[in-house]
């Protein structure tokens, strides 16, 4: 389990879905958020590195949820 936003997060599911699993993210902000940071929509949790992760949650501290 990948651990943003103090949410464990599936490592098994596309980033794209898993972000909704933190509250106040639906599908259009975690689409957004996959933009920002550059992340493809086929990508897995556990694919992604460890500076992708600190980037994603870069991000959702920058946006108020």
């Amino acid at each position: 389990m990948a651990r943003i936003a103090g949410v464990n997060i599936p490592t098994a599911k596309r980033v794209v879905i898993a972000l909704t699993y933190i509250t106040g993210i639906g599908p259009a902000k975690a689409k957004e958020i996959c933009a920002k940071v550059g992340i493809e929509a086929a990508t897995r949790v556990h694919q992604l590195s460890d500076d992708q992760v600190l980037k994603v949650r870069e991000v959702l501290s920058l946006i108020h949820i």
